[in-house]
């Protein structure tokens, strides 16, 4: 059975009780990761509320709270990063980088809860893709995403033209790892399908990957961090750390 859409967060806030529990975040690291924890709820809370309490018209107060919605977290998430980037690759975790992009995560984890918000923007043509840019993705023509696609960093994936996604295909552009001997480190790097790419479908995509033009992979691939598919055949790029 193919992993429910929750299971990635599930996994990352594991992950991330070890690193507390183990001392790998100081207490102020903690108390931080908790607060940026709220933002999910803050989001939601606010949509709602602007729709109920909006002086305005209905259609008005509904056009506001979409805007609220869809539009308010891609926003605040260009702006995070066009103030404080981050360079792809090992980040440590407590680092600034690493709460930078969780709080960028979290503005996302609306939609990966919810997963059916992105779908009503699949509806129509071309306005899911369109979305994706507002975070940052790089996403070429006729892109289709097939229902069930779940992405977990839309500002760190480029697509090519033409490229179709098997129904729930999973794009995570980060992983959390411990190289042999170092403290737990978030991995991110943009995941990246090229030109007329076919993706099998409920194949999961971790950090780094890349599939080159005109490829396609079979159903219920994994694809490990930093591995390059090209003729059918995975290359693992070098430089991946050795972890745990």
């Amino acid at each position: 059975m193919p992993a429910k859409s929750s299971d990635n967060l599930t996994g990352e806030f594991t992950a991330f009780k070890d690193a507390t529990v183990s001392g790998e975040l100081r207490w102020r690291g903690k108390l931080l990761l908790l607060a940026l924890n709220f933002i999910p709820l803050i989001h939601v809370i606010s949509a709602v509320s602007v729709g109920i309490l909006a002086p305005a018209r209905g259609p008005v107060r509904i056009g506001l709270a979409c805007a609220v919605l869809y539009l308010l977290p891609p926003t605040l998430a260009r702006l995070i990063l066009f103030v404080a980037p981050i360079t792809e690759g090992q980040i440590a975790v407590g680092s600034h980088a690493f709460f930078t992009w969780w709080t960028v995560f979290q503005l996302q984890v609306v939609f990966c809860r919810i997963p059916a918000l992105e779908e009503i923007l699949r509806l129509i043509p071309g306005l899911y893709s369109l979305w994706l840019r507002l975070w940052g993705a790089r996403i070429g023509r006729l892109t289709y995403w097939s229902p069930g696609t779940l992405i977990s960093d839309r500002s760190f994936l480029s697509v090519g033209d033409n490229v179709i996604l098997g129904a729930g295909v999973r794009l995570n552009s980060h992983v959390l790892m411990r190289p042999t001997g170092q403290p737990l480190q978030l991995v991110l790097a943009r995941v990246t399908v090229g030109d007329r790419a076919v993706i099998g479908g409920y194949s999961l995509l971790t950090a780094g990957t890349e599939i080159s033009a005109d490829e396609s992979t079979r159903a219920f691939l994994i694809s490990p961090p930093f591995s390059v598919w090209r003729n059918g055949k995975r290359i693992r790029s070098p430089g991946v750390p050795e972890h745990e």
